[in-house]
């Protein structure tokens, strides 16, 4: 029973946080930034043990640029004190059960001081139809000391051996190392060619460039144009691919790293990029749109200017992990989730419920900052992160978190992929309209992913996809290549088995993928082609010839049983054995997996507000149990014959499951769900407890609101307060025996005791914790511990204290990338609002 493989799970990680010893990857690592490199083996050694004990299972370590005053106490990257306390922070992490992992350069992209004007990064723009070639001039972007210089060259062929050498040096004196080498996402902007382009793009799609190069500027839809401009993107993906992703993954692992890439936002195949690396790396930036009542999300937060995150581009990195067999997909989390000092966990839960849906387990918060001991509040701070740091407002809640992605991601990480659909990337159409537009190089960035997948027919059918409760991967043109199909006709990458390969509505196709969908549908692999066939062979070489061969092959392959045109989606994928999940009809996020001998594991996320209870099938049917990960409590309701069942299934808006099968289950209700309640009325006590800048006055409340109405500069007040009040039952407590207390809006923590007994802390969306027994007819006592986030409190300091704003290169904005000025925010409620139920 899943209830029992939690409580196994609990126990196994109290054994690993006494055997120290043992590396973890399903707790959540932090990025960990290294302002200056002014660090010291005591202050690390301090912040890793805090990193320890709140529940982290590692760092990765960013040297950024510096602070002020602090020049002196600066470690150039890479040198011989850099690599002494690199070294010390390995060795401690061994000690504390902390991986530590490192970026391969300082700031982003890779650049630096050993980059030269050959190996640095090229652009070229058409000049009376001749190739003008200069160089970028970017320098990489918040270098640390020690690491500032020009951007490197991604597309040529000696540059990233020159930019390893440094690493070489560096490490062949190292005795203890990171576990892996990290590559932000791709910002080498203006970059588009290499000194031999024009050779390779000879040799590769097999005519002179330089005769056709007018009509890179070409803006009418001209045919041959934008043929031109699709062979000119697949000529800078290939040499990305060979020249940049692979040579930096073959050097790591040759010096015995892991390594973790973001692919996102270059011009390349995001799908074969990502599959270079042993662990693929997608973004979460900025804060999503659910619908869960309650949730807040920061009104300075601009849409237009950054987008929000987007399950479908995060499951490029977790589609490359899927087909090639690796176990670890990561994300970079929590970036600009809100303005500094006003994100709250309830806020970050859903994003990251979001990436595990998405086919994330390796979490990386973004992120805390090294900062002195000796320093006070606020402390060091990233100009672009969430504070996941000891001097964070949640900083004594973060191990609920923690905790909660812990069992998570452990299930997620020791389960496998079990999708039905193999849906085809056609990467090719996306240049074609992107040629079309008259625009440059295409950058595929997690931000705005209206600008490159949700317009085209591929993001629209993706989108149809996970509403509709497919399970689904993408594939490339290259991953094609490694498929065999099985007997029944499934297909199968060696390490994960697909039911149907779905292609959409597409123009382009390369020849080499129409070959392999040839010889995989030859073996019996189902082919669906949605709404038509792709019309249009790319290549520019001798197109007209190799048009008609490729639409006599199209043709014959469209006439195979096995393969069809499907103008009616659902009947055709039915009809190849693919399953469509109820989950998403009810408005739920999930995503299937797989354990042991195929075990079903189901990860469910209530991000909407149009479910909170009901019956489901899952799945082809079958009985399942529903596993909370927070309380460990597995409950099992099912009815419905075999191949039919359903299970009742009670998840709220906000709230998280696991699901799974088991053959000897049994109720273990938490809340009743009869909808009724009683609202706990009267007089509050309400005393302040803990706190910045003073604690106020103890007030008495008939009606709860937010603390900073009251005087005596509580709207300036960070910290606890307490809540009490005593009510009676309006009737036996028999009567709620499976009661649950709703809290209502809390800002922003609540630790819970009812008559003396601690119900818990109610730390995320919704605020509701069960009673168990603690409820007596006559004289309850209810106590409410409330702790509200900083930015109240920052008002205030920002005023009196701004000196804390000293770093260099951008030193602090605020989320609309403007000078940071907290003075002029308006108070954000505090502590309990209410309404206070008790459900039963």
């Amino acid at each position: 029973m899943l209830r029992i493989l939690l409580a196994a799970l609990l126990i196994f990680a109290q054994f690993a946080q006494s055997n120290a010893q043992k590396l973890s990857t399903s707790k959540p690592w932090t990025y960990w930034w290294w302002m200056g490199s002014a660090v010291t083996k005591a202050d690390i050694t301090a912040q890793l043990e805090y990193f320890s004990k709140s529940g982290l299972g590692g760092v990765h370590i960013i040297p950024i640029y510096g602070v002020k005053g602090y020049e002196k106490a600066a470690l150039p990257f890479l040198g011989n004190q850099w690599l002494e306390v690199m070294q010390h922070t390995v060795s401690e992490g061994k000690r504390l059960g902390l991986g530590v992992d490192m970026t391969t350069g300082t700031g982003w992209p890779f650049g630096g001081p050993n980059v030269t004007a050959v190996t640095a990064a090229q652009n070229m723009t058409v000049v009376d139809g001749k190739p003008v070639v200069k160089p970028t001039g970017q320098k990489v972007k918040r270098a640390a000391p020690g690491g500032e210089g020009l951007v490197l060259d991604p597309f040529n062929a000696d540059g990233m051996s020159q930019y390893l050498s440094r690493f070489d040096s560096a490490f062949s004196k190292a005795s203890a190392k990171p576990r892996a080498m990290y590559n932000d996402s791709y910002e080498a902007y203006s970059a588009n060619w290499t000194k031999d382009f024009a050779k390779e793009f000879q040799s590769r799609r097999k005519y002179d460039l330089l005769g056709k190069l007018p009509l890179l500027n070409d803006s009418t839809g001209n045919a041959e144009a934008t043929l031109v401009k699709i062979d000119y993107h697949q000529t800078l993906a290939e040499l990305l691919l060979e020249r940049y992703a692979k040579p930096w993954t073959d050097w790591s692992r040759a010096h015995g790293f892991v390594t973790r890439y973001q692919a996102h936002g270059s011009p390349g195949n995001l799908l074969d990029l990502y599959e270079v690396a042993d662990i693929p790396e997608t973004e979460s930036f900025g804060t999503s749109r659910f619908n869960i009542p309650g949730l807040r999300v920061d009104p300075d937060y601009s849409i237009d200017q950054f987008g929000t995150p987007n399950p479908l581009a995060m499951k490029f990195a977790s589609s490359a992990a899927n087909l090639s067999g690796k176990k670890l997909v990561s994300s970079e989390t929590g970036t600009w989730l809100a303005n500094h000092f006003k994100v709250s966990l309830s806020q970050i839960k859903p994003q990251i419920d979001e990436l595990f849906t998405a086919g994330i387990n390796h979490v990386f918060y973004h992120g805390t900052t090294y900062s002195p001991e000796r320093e006070g509040f606020p402390g060091w701070l990233f100009y672009a992160s969430t504070n996941f740091g000891k001097t964070s407002h949640f900083a004594e809640h973060l191990p609920l978190l923690n905790r909660y992605v812990d069992l998570c991601q452990r299930l997620l990480q020791n389960s496998k992929p079990d999708n039905d659909v193999l849906v085809y990337f056609p990467i090719h159409d996306l240049w074609a309209t992107k040629a079309k537009s008259g625009g440059g190089v295409h950058l595929l960035e997690v931000h705005h992913v209206d600008r490159w997948l949700l317009d085209l027919p591929f993001g629209k059918l993706s989108e149809r996809l996970w509403k509709e409760g497919y399970a689904f991967d993408f594939v490339s043109d290259l991953q094609l290549k490694k498929f065999t199909v099985e007997a029944n006709g499934v297909l199968n990458s060696g390490n994960a088995t697909y039911k149907t390969l779905l292609i959409p509505s597409t123009t382009y196709l390369p020849e080499e993928t129409l070959k392999e969908l040839q010889r995989l549908a030859s073996a019996g692999a189902k082919i669906v082609f949605d709404q038509k066939l792709p019309a249009t062979v790319t290549g520019n070489a001798n197109h007209g010839g190799r048009q008609q061969a490729f639409s006599e092959v199209l043709t014959r392959l469209s006439k195979l049983k096995n393969v069809k045109v499907s103008m009616d989606l659902h009947a055709d994928l039915a009809a190849n054995g693919v399953v469509q999940e109820q989950l998403a009809g009810k408005g739920l996020t999930f995503i299937r997996k797989k354990q042991g001998e195929g075990i079903p594991l189901y990860f469910v996320a209530n991000l909407g507000n149009t479910f909170s209870e009901g019956w489901v099938k899952v799945g082809k049917g079958g009985q399942f149990f529903q596993s909370d990960p927070l309380s460990g409590v597995s409950t099992f309701k099912t009815r419905g014959s075999k191949g039919s069942e359903e299970i009742f299934l009670r998840l709220l808006p906000g709230e998280s499951c696991f699901l799974t099968t088991s053959a000897d289950g049994r109720d273990a209700p938490v809340v009743s769900s009869s909808g009724k309640h009683f609202d706990i009325k009267g007089e509050w006590e309400l005393a302040f407890l803990n706190g910045k800048p003073k604690l106020p006055a103890p007030a008495q409340l008939t009606e709860l609101t937010s603390w900073t109405a009251l005087p005596d500069s509580a709207a300036y007040f960070s910290g606890k307060a307490r809540y009490r009040i005593t009510f009676d039952l309006p009737g036996p407590a028999a009567t709620y025996a499976n009661a649950a207390l709703d809290l209502g809006d809390v800002r922003e923590v609540a630790s819970v005791k009812l008559n003396g007994k601690d119900l818990g802390v109610a730390w995320h969306i919704p605020f509701i914790l069960p009673v168990g027994n603690a409820l007596k007819s006559k004289g309850n006592v209810l106590e409410i511990e409330v702790t509200n986030l900083s930015a109240n409190y920052m008002r205030l300091r920002d005023q009196q204290q701004p000196d804390w704003k000293k770093f260099y290169d951008i030193n602090i904005v605020d989320i609309t990338y403007k000078k940071f000025d907290a003075t002029r925010w308006q108070p954000m409620p505090s502590g309990l609002l209410g309404p206070v139920k008790l459900l039963y």
